[in-house]
């Protein structure tokens, strides 16, 4: 299908919107399937990974597609809930319109903020489509006012209702003739439908002109005009429907294939590095010319292997024909290509500009890869997710198994940008962090399904100790027990180095250690460094001077004065005022006004610092500086004292001193399991 009569649109909103209901309710009128399902019934098209039947709710982005009007429409159906809003980021980076739900009951939520901005961040045209009007609490006067109070005043009406909530029986398009329009909204579609037009030709300073003189148009030029104002977002339409009762759909089917951009319009940008420098081009969109795609998402089938989702911006690819892709950029056959339609698929044989589909066995592709035929080293510009906020420590529960669940780990990983695997080089643990607490047990439950069980606990704090004080000391490491002795003396002074690390410093004079010695007291002091004088928490920001030593001329070796330096710093470090440093974090918590005693309240009972407060809107920003250790779970601890309102981002900040009440248990079980450890 040409370009031009693609639309490619994302469905998001907040939980509870009914996206799917509506998605399914698409698909039935377009007569893409035979019959509607239910989230209830567990058998809608959207819906039908084990785990979404299971929870009842949408978990992945579902690609879906009907055509109307001679358009082809991909909808891409996306999840609610926060916890897995890396599938909407990597959702928008595919469209041209973002389609925000609005529950007509419930009215503008904070994922409703949240989504409008990250459709704004990607340029993309909007429409609020304000959904279950049939609700017995449905508004729409009062969500649309509420509306344009949060996003501004391009929040124009175009479908409106007759009837609100059980009494919704019609809807009125005021881009088409609204004279036959029920008589109890005959007057305010004709007003606001003259307020539309009004809206719509302001982007157009011809069309203004002609309206002022009262000039008519062609529904051909208002199209245009509208689509317009769409992609300029002077205009954001706002729609309403009811899934359940088949009220308003036939409505937003026509306005998505006649009024909505096209798959030509918001192209992405290229981009590459030229000795070290970012160059950027425009990627115009076409049906010829170099192909381009974008994978935006993976996942493995347990049947087919790994999927990869594409979407097409311009050019076409035949089946079996070679392209570049990934991250090693050599030329390889692709195959396999996929028509998707929710869990089911059919092979085609090309596929162009515009298009979304998938492609199998391409183990390697992975989501933000581009696929080119180009040369150059351009891709198209990667989707920016969200840093993940929550994390567990994860141990097999069989130890010949840990390879395997590190493995099935990272496998997951590899269709989740948001959902990542490391090993902590300090505590050694196998860390899993997600969006929250609901995510990573998405992952968990995944793992068990492939029969592998493991354990879970808060991951440790990487704590560390450092010294407030000076002190010297001087230490004799002899052995003398037959054969080859061992003997070497040493003389340091140790003193705080904050902030530059560890630095060693020989002021040895006179050769009392011999020069290719002094490395290896320099190798026995990180060794302890790293170590930790208390078990297990490293060392840092310490100045250690050797000023002194003595040797003997058999038996002074290597081994010796890598002893002596090791018990010489460990005495010093005891008696140089040692602290207990812990790492603080940078924390931003965006929540409703009404929340802000009770934010700012257990901040600061988790011995956090405020820092400052800003206005997101209606909405409160709260900038703080807390130690990591006090939200180990404050996805949880936000979400229960905000009924799931509040969200919060963080990044590491510093490492600052630990009070003494919270140093001691720590430097307590540090040296319990050094005990257990030797026994």
């Amino acid at each position: 299908m040409p370009i031009e009569n693609i639309r490619n649109i994302a469905l998001v909103g907040h939980n509870g919107t009914g996206k799917t209901t509506l998605s399914e309710a698409l698909l039935f009128k377009a007569g893409a399937i035979k019959q509607k399902g239910t989230v209830a019934a567990k058998n809608t098209v959207s819906d039908f990974d084990a785990d979404e039947k299971e929870r009842g709710c949408s978990i992945e982005t579902s690609i879906l597609h009907f055509t109307h009007n001679g358009k082809r429409i991909n909808l891409l159906d996306c999840p609610g809930i926060p916890d897995y809003v890396g599938n909407v980021v990597s959702a928008l980076s595919a469209v041209n319109t973002a389609v925000i739900a609005v529950s007509a009951a419930a009215g503008v939520e904070v994922s409703t903020r949240k989504l409008w901005g990250m459709a704004e961040a990607r340029g993309l045209p909007r429409v609020l489509a304000i959904t279950k009007m049939d609700h017995e609490r449905a508004k729409f006067d009062e969500v649309v006012a509420q509306l344009r109070e949060v996003f501004g005043a391009s929040v124009t009406p175009v479908i409106i209702p007759s009837g609100v909530g059980p009494s919704f029986k019609a809807v009125v398009n005021l881009l088409g003739d609204v004279s036959g329009a029920p008589a109890d909204v005959a007057g305010k579609a004709k007003d606001l439908a003259g307020n539309l037009i009004e809206s719509i030709v302001a982007s157009d300073d011809k069309l203004m002109e002609r309206y002022l003189n009262d000039e008519k148009f062609s529904p051909q030029e208002i199209t245009g005009c509208f689509v317009k104002a769409l992609l300029s977002r002077a205009l954001t339409p706002v729609v309403c429907v009811s899934a359940e009762k088949d009220i308003g759909v036939a409505e937003l089917l026509n306005l998505f294939a006649d009024d909505l951009p096209s798959s030509h319009a918001v192209p992405p940008k290229l981009v590459r590095k030229v000795k070290g420098k970012d160059e950027e081009r425009a990627l115009e969109p076409k049906d010829t010319g170099p192909f381009y795609a974008l994978c935006f998402k993976s996942k493995r089938d347990p049947f087919i292997g790994k999927i990869s989702y594409m979407r097409v911006f311009t050019g076409s690819l035949q089946s079996g024909a070679a392209a570049k892709s990934g991250t090693d950029g050599k030329p390889e056959k692709f195959a396999h290509f996929l028509d998707v339609q929710g869990k089911d698929s059919k092979e085609v044989a090309q596929i162009g500009a515009g298009e979304i589909v998938a492609v199998a066995k391409h183990d390697h592709l992975n989501c933000g890869d581009t696929v080119t035929t180009e040369d150059g080293g351009w891709e198209i510009a990667k989707p920016l997710f969200p840093v993940p906020m929550s994390a567990l420590a994860v141990q097999a529960k069989n130890r010949n198994e840990e390879g395997k669940v590190s493995e099935q780990l990272r496998h997951l990983g590899e269709g989740d940008p948001t959902f990542k695997v490391d090993v902590d080089h300090e505590t050694h643990e196998l860390v899993i962090h997600g969006m929250g607490q609901m995510h990573l047990e998405l992952m968990l439950h995944r793992l068990k399904r492939l029969h592998l069980e493991v354990t879970t606990k808060p991951p440790k704090i990487p704590y560390r100790s450092t010294i407030n004080g000076t002190a010297e000391v001087r230490y004799r490491h002899k052995k003398q027990s037959g054969g080859s002795g061992q003997f070497g003396e040493v003389q340091i002074l140790v003193e705080p180095n904050h902030g530059k690390g560890y630095e060693f410093v020989d002021e040895v004079v006179g050769g009392a250690i011999p020069n290719n010695l002094i490395p290896s007291v320099d190798k026995g002091v990180q060794k302890k460094m790293h170590e930790g004088v208390w078990p297990g928490i490293l060392v840092v920001d310490v100045r250690v001077r050797l000023n002194d030593g003595k040797s003997h001329p058999v038996d002074s070796k290597d081994i010796a004065f890598q002893i002596a330096g090791r018990q010489a710093f460990k005495d010093a470090f005891l008696k140089a005022k040692p602290a207990l440093i812990e790492p603080f974090v940078h924390l931003e918590v965006v929540i409703p006004s009404k929340y802000m005693g009770d934010i700012t309240g257990h901040l600061s009972g988790h011995r956090g610092k405020i820092q400052g407060m800003d206005l997101m809107g209606d909405l409160q920003v709260v900038k703080a500086q807390v130690p990591m250790s006090e939200l180990l779970n404050y996805s949880a601890e936000l979400k229960a004292m905000t009924g799931g309102e509040g969200f919060f981002s963080m990044e590491f900040s510093h490492y600052d001193t630990v009070p003494n009440s919270v140093a001691q248990p720590v430097i307590a079980a540090a040296m319990s399991r050094q005990v257990k450890e030797e026994e």
